[in-house]
């Protein structure tokens, strides 16, 4: 070919490949023994420019390699680099990637746990790490030339996404920023963004998947491809599951069999050989198929923590084995090495045999409630191909490197934390991304598995759709607002907050919603002269009927609200030993008072479970069934049908003691039936003046004869619903405007009322509250502010600590908590008041939970236990009584010792609770926990 070029373009040739040769692109090419791809190089070229880049691409295409040039031009430069990963073990997997690549003492990493050689030039942190530093105005960021953010998607975290908009905001306008995203549909808009805030920055997407992926479902014995072979973008959905989903959809139920008994013969025989072709594979079958068609290793995602661990035992009766001897011996090695550390008898406790035996087979599972240690030896046994097949649940697509051949998922419906919800197209994006390793596999493959009802066009638009949109969660809180006044000033901080990616978002999004209001005013104009009556003013008419119904609608109201306090009054008068009868709801029917569940301060002369939102009653059901009840189950009075004596002995975690309980219930008032509660008598409507007065003056205006009055009033009752739509947009535009700075005045202005801040000035008190991160920050604060703590042992702090970190995953509020007794007790009580008080004040300054500011109350069902195990007690004996998988246990005893760390340093040095902070991290950091490197 450079035979055919002229002298001229040989020179211009040979001069670009010089110049290219004298890249730092060029150096850093040839520490790989593989090519760049295009997007790469793109960036790189980009970032050796000295503009910040965005790069959104698929998992598994290989963005850190961005992320790596960035460590590669600032070492050239002399510059330090931050590397900022989500979670410790991201963090982890990058230190060891860039400490071999680049030698230990060029690498250092910083995480709540660790701290390994943090003054180096390359430096690999979870990103609050780095948000600390930025509020505390560290030393380490002096000579700092480049930030990468990985998984920068994770800003739409609604827990922790802040924080990454909080870096992006305050990082100094030097650092260049990398910015590492899975392929989100609004990248250019997040790059608009970070143009806005951090400069010149270049957006690179890649659609482009290095390993094609392909889809398929298993039904029965066989696979089919998801879509039909063809040429085009356009795929067909495959022919065969579409008939398939059809034959099972028109196939008769149970009920309609036994409806139609003379079916005929021939029908029957289809029916039988229909079914004996379409049914869900079992777990075992599952891996096997893969097996014998070349298609592990494979990462079968189940939603469900039990479940993981519950398909490993499965395979394991099954008697499948994916490892030769040699590999056997291997894993036994590795594993050996890896935990040994940990005591034989808490080997014991941890079902260490169990979980080696389904290691040795090449089998496991992965999810957080694992001890951290197992997890990890998981992810390496899988990385080095020693375990082919492992369950996890959805927490594995979002972290670190585990790729596989195939991904499985069992249901495209999980579990959100409130109900089962469909997966989103971007769930399944992330999920599947998973299958096909880079440079080992020439395909990846992604497996669902055929369920009843199972539709493939639904299953088709979710491995067609990329809309995984990148949506702000930044919320200002109690921490924040200090850290930012105490550094730039009220006025300054609220500029700052203007430039958050959340308000970018809702200012953009507020065009959208003007163009509809004036589309809206427009349709006004048509609807006012439809309703014209030439009797009258239509417009007063409309109004009048409309005020009618209203009025009719706010005494209807009244009512309700009226027999809502009966009810709760009724409630109130309960007491333990009280026979009633649920009048409705899921436990309708006979029950016995267990505890009458009163709001806080109306203790009626029990010592019961409080609550906040009116009586909350625990009975037991004559089902045998302990449940708290809520007002909602008692629309009307209830009233004690009979009384009963409540045996001292009685346990209700107890199956016995229940069973017993209930049927001496049922002997006592099994045979009494309830008074139906009295129909109200006359309507308040009946004789309400106002309503009068309306429907009078309705009748004597002139439009009420028109012939035509109902066709007018049609138009008018469109006319005002249109009017009401528009002044709830109108609304929203207003609202949206200035919405983060609003908040963050109101968070101000209650700070200032507790005199943390004095105008720009920040107090003793706020100079503490800047030092204390986390959720329960000023709750935190306020308890170290009036000595609830003074007087604590360690083990008692840790106890009261862990009600700032701990959230049940699911709220079971039927029994107490158990509670250490003494002086523990009587702080945790103290702190769920002074919550109380700052739940008022939130009110009053109006700071809404529900968008996610403000301080939700104290959980104390980790109390008993960090109590435990910091006053030394054994494993065995604490996830005994924590009812709880040892990873939970661990991962709730680091966020203990975290912010017991925050306490220490918050605090003077000469201060109990400080010096009894830091024992309680001594005291929490023991065993399993000290074993555990990430967490």
């Amino acid at each position: 070919m450079t035979e055919d070029l002229s002298p001229a373009e040989r020179y211009a040739a040979a001069r670009k490949r010089a110049a290219e040769q004298a890249t730092a692109l060029a150096s850093f090419r040839e520490m790989y023994d593989f090519g760049l791809d295009p997007f790469q190089i793109e960036a790189c070229q980009a970032l050796e420019a000295g503009k910040g880049v965005l790069v959104a691409a698929p998992t598994g295409s290989g963005k850190t390699i961005v992320g790596e040039f960035a460590v590669h031009l600032a070492l050239q430069q002399g510059k330090k680099c931050f590397y900022t990963t989500p979670i410790k073990a991201l963090s982890n997997q990058k230190y060891q990637d860039l400490a071999k690549r680049y030698g230990a003492e060029q690498v250092g990493l910083l995480t709540g746990d660790n701290s390994v050689n943090s003054d180096a030039p390359v430096v690999v942190m979870t990103t609050e790490v780095l948000r600390n530093m930025l509020y505390a105005g560290s030393q380490s960021l002096l000579n700092l030339g480049y930030v990468v953010m990985d998984e920068v998607h994770y800003l739409s975290d609604r827990f922790r996404g802040a924080v990454w908009e909080e870096v992006i905001i305050h990082l100094q306008e030097s650092v260049t920023l990398v910015s590492l995203s899975a392929t989100v549909s609004n990248a250019e808009e997040f790059g608009d963004w970070l143009d806005t805030v951090r400069g010149d920055t270049e957006v690179i997407v890649s659609e482009h998947r290095p390993v094609p992926l392909f889809q398929h479902v298993l039904a029965g014995r066989r696979m089919y491809d998801l879509f039909e072979e063809g040429e085009g973008s356009k795929k067909a959905v495959n022919p065969d599951l579409t008939r398939m989903a059809r034959m099972e959809a028109s196939r008769p139920s149970y009920q309609d069999r036994r409806r139609g008994r003379h079916m005929r013969e021939a029908d029957r025989e289809r029916e039988r050989r229909q079914r004996s072709r379409i049914w869900t594979p079992g777990r075992p079958e599952v891996i096997e198929r893969l097996d014998s068609e070349g298609l592990l290793p494979a990462i079968t995602f189940i939603f469900s923590r039990a479940a993981c661990e519950a398909a490993v035992q499965q395979c394991l009766y099954a008697g499948l084995r994916l490892n030769d001897e040699d590999a056997r011996a291997k894993v036994r090695a590795i594993v050996e090495e890896r935990t040994a550390a940990i005591p034989d008898e808490d080997l014991h406790v941890l079902g260490y045999y169990e979980w080696l035996e389904g290691l040795e087979r090449g089998i496991a599972a992965h999810h957080a409630g694992m001890l951290p240690t197992f997890k990890e030896v998981v992810e390496e046994l899988f990385v080095r191909g020693l375990v082919k097949a492992v369950f996890a649940t959805e927490t594995l697509a979002l972290g670190i490197n585990m790729p596989a051949r195939s991904v499985v998922l069992e249901k495209l419906v999980k579990w959100n934390g409130e109900q089962h919800a469909d997966i989103t197209p971007g769930e399944y994006t992330q999920l599947t991304g998973r299958a096909g390793r880079r440079g080992i596999d020439v395909e990846g493959h992604a497996v669902v598995l055929w369920q009843r009802g199972f539709s493939p066009e639904y299953l088709a638009g979710l491995a067609g759709t990329r809309t995984y949109p990148l949506r702000s969660s930044f919320k200002p809180s109690y921490n924040m607002a200090v850290n930012l006044v105490e550094q730039f000033g009220r006025h300054r901080s609220r500029e700052l907050l203007e430039t958050s990616f959340a308000q970018f978002q809702a200012d953009r999004s507020v065009v959208g919603i003007s163009r509809q209001v004036q589309k809206n005013e427009e349709g006004l104009a048509g609807y006012k002269e439809s309703m014209t009556c030439h009797l009258g003013d239509f417009e007063e008419y409309a109004r009048l009927r409309r005020e009618l119904k209203d009025r009719e609608t706010e005494l209807a109201k009244q009512g309700a609200a009226q027999r809502r306090a009966q009810a709760a009054a009724a409630l109130e008068k309960l007491k333990p030993g009280d026979v009633i009868h649920v009048p409705t709801g899921k436990f309708a029917g006979l029950a016995l008072v267990l505890d009458p569940g009163l709001p806080a301060g109306r203790s009626n002369g029990h010592r019961g479970f409080e609550h906040h939102d009116g009586p909350r009653p625990l009975v037991l059901t004559a089902e045998r069934q302990v449940k708290r009840l809520a007002s909602i189950d008692f629309p009307v009075p209830v009233e004690a049908l009979e009384r009963m004596r409540i045996p001292k002995s009685f346990n209700p975690r107890s199956p016995q003691s229940r069973r017993d309980l209930a049927s001496a219930l049922r002997t006592k008032a099994g045979h009494i039936v309830p008074d139906r509660h009295k129909k109200k008598g006359r309507s308040q409507a009946a004789d309400d003046r106002e309503i009068a007065r309306l429907r009078a003056e309705l009748r004597a205006h002139p439009c009420h004869g028109c012939s035509e009055r109902e066709d007018h009033a049609r138009w008018a009752e469109r006319y005002y619903r249109l009017k009401r739509d528009t002044g709830q947009l109108e609304r929203r535009i207003e609202g949206r405007t200035n919405t983060i700075a609003r908040t963050f005045d109101r968070i101000v202005k209650l700070l200032t009322e507790m005199d943390y801040l004095r105008g720009d000035e920040v107090t003793e008190h706020g100079k503490r509250l800047a030092r204390l991160y986390g959720e329960l920050d000023l709750l935190a604060s306020e308890c170290l502010r009036d000595g609830v703590w003074e007087g604590l042992n360690p083990a008692e702090l840790a106890a009261c600590v862990s009600a700032l970190v701990f959230e049940a995953r699911a709220a079971d509020d039927a029994l107490a908590p158990k509670l250490p007794s003494g002086k523990a007790k009587a702080a945790l009580g103290e702190m769920v008041r002074i919550w109380g008080r700052l739940d008022a004040l939130e009110e009053e300054f109006r700071i809404n939970q529900a968008e996610g500011v403000g301080q939700r109350e104290p959980d104390l069902g980790f109390a008993w236990i960090a109590y435990q195990w910091a006053s030394g007690k054994g494993l065995d004996e604490v996830l005994r009584e924590a009812e709880m998988p040892a990873g939970d246990f661990v991962r709730w005893c680091k966020q203990v010792i975290d912010v017991l760390g925050q306490i220490a340093a918050a605090t003077p040095t000469d201060s109990t609770v400080g010096r009894n902070a830091r024992k309680a991290v001594d005291a929490v950091r023991r065993g399993v926990v000290a074993y555990s490197s990430v967490g």
